[in-house]
């Protein structure tokens, strides 16, 4: 999440001895980016290739060099940074330092840190192609991979030492999509409910414990060629706070989303990656067919998709100087697909993004798709907008208005919008 930093899932970076470890800057801007919270640790050699303060300023936390607590290092940040570590990620991660993390030696700051962390490990392996294929190598790979480590790479190019072959370490965007996947198998943190008191709203009386909830996130990107694509401005952050104030509260979620440029909640029972209209319908089928006591279908999805596919990019000098792109519409979820299931007495929630009479149409679609509530949000009206930023909901039911949120940050309106909807659905009063 991209709000308050305790509820980001949070990772370390570890840069050792290698020279692609210029790459690991644009890494750490890459998770900085995507809404993680990193902190830095270097060994020594590390620290010859890139200086520990251009880690510093990209990631804001100081950067743990040594064991002493000389410099900027304090004497036990080797246990502190495993300690906070949610996902540990080794890059570049050299043959000395594979080797070390398989015979369990602790003699720099990443080996030590490697040691003392208990949770998942990502490594990047990069090194000349001997080095990679020489049987130590292999067989210190194998027994971290035994041990559950995740290796990216490493990939096939130019070398330093001016061959080309296998050895490179794979590409920031690649490692990102590794660590993404592992977030969102991170169970909740205990911590984070004292630093959101919102959330503790939804225990107690009104707790969604036990509750199977499927949440959609997130647009719907529908292609017209290999390169070019229909979209929309939804960036999933409602969505991904509702899932994560829901797996808090206890219940088993199962987050559908579109492409967005967020960490996945923590404690998700299941995510699922979709791109296009036809897709997110295709797995809001299987989800609901799985068995499901709410779903809140906050996506955006598009209403329509290009009728035909061109399998290869269309050039503007043959469409000419106009282009009529010809659209046909997408399933609708809520009107075709979540019929078929409302006997098993899932209770559907809708989102109606509207700019103007926003009551009155959300009603309207409410009333039309046979919901149970709907959630009505204005992105254009003063205090709301797309993305993290603050927003305001306005909550309706058959009978009309149940609650105004008032203009707050998604993280904090998720867990409220929760306890509204679990007391509305009990019949008791806010």
């Amino acid at each position: 999440m991209a709000g308050l930093s305790g509820t980001r899932p949070r990772v370390l970076l570890l840069v050792t001895g290698g020279i692609a470890a210029y790459k690991s800057c644009y890494l750490a801007r890459l998770l900085v980016q995507a809404g993680f919270s990193v902190r830095c640790a270097m060994t020594e050699a590390g620290a010859r290739f890139v200086s520990p303060m251009t880690f510093e300023v990209l990631t804001g936390a100081p950067v743990a060099t040594d064991l002493w607590g000389e410099g900027a290092t304090e004497a036990l940040d080797h246990i502190q940074y495993a300690r906070w570590a949610d996902i540990a990620v080794v890059a570049p991660a050299t043959a000395n330092t594979m080797a070390k993390a398989a015979a369990g030696l602790a003699d720099n700051m990443v080996s030590t840190l490697l040691l003392a962390f208990p949770g998942p490990v990502v490594m990047a392996p990069a090194m000349n192609d001997n080095m990679w294929r020489h049987p130590a190598t292999r067989a210190a790979q194998r027994v971290l991979s035994e041990r559950g480590v995740e290796f990216v790479g490493p990939g096939e190019g130019f070398l330093a030492c001016g061959t080309t072959d296998e050895g490179r370490m794979a590409e920031p965007e690649q490692i990102l999509a590794a660590v993404r996947h592992l977030a969102g198998s991170l169970p909740p943190r205990p911590a984070d409910a004292e630093e959101l008191p919102e959330r503790a709203a939804i225990t107690g009386a009104t707790s969604w414990a036990g509750c199977r909830v499927v949440v959609t996130a997130g647009p719907t990107c529908e292609p017209i060629d290999p390169v070019r694509f229909v979209a929309n401005r939804s960036t999933g952050a409602m969505g991904y706070a509702l899932a994560a104030a829901a797996a808090h509260a206890g219940a088993s979620v199962t987050l559908i989303t579109g492409p967005v440029a967020l960490p996945p909640p923590r404690g998700l029972e299941r995510l699922v990656s979709v791109e296009t209209g036809r897709q997110m319908a295709d797995a809001v089928e299987a989800a609901l067919s799985g068995g499901a006591d709410w779903l809140i279908m906050c996506a955006a999805v598009a209403d329509f998709t290009p009728a035909e596919f061109a399998p290869g990019k269309l050039k503007k000098d043959v469409l000419g100087d106009t282009w009529m792109l010809r659209m046909v519409r997408n399933p609708d979820i809520l009107g075709e697909v979540v019929p078929a299931h409302r006997a098993s007495g899932v209770k559907v929630v809708g989102f109606a993004l509207e700019t103007e009479d926003v009551v009155a149409r959300a009603m309207g679609k409410l009333r039309a798709k046979g919901l149970d509530f709907i959630v009505a949000n204005n992105p254009a009206a003063s205090g709301s907008g797309f993305g993290n930023v603050a927003h305001e909901l306005i909550l309706l039911g058959p009978g009309g208005e149940l609650w105004r949120s008032g203009s707050r940050a998604k993280e904090a309106l998720a867990p409220l919008l929760l306890q509204r909807l679990a007391q509305a659905a009990a019949g008791v009063g806010p």
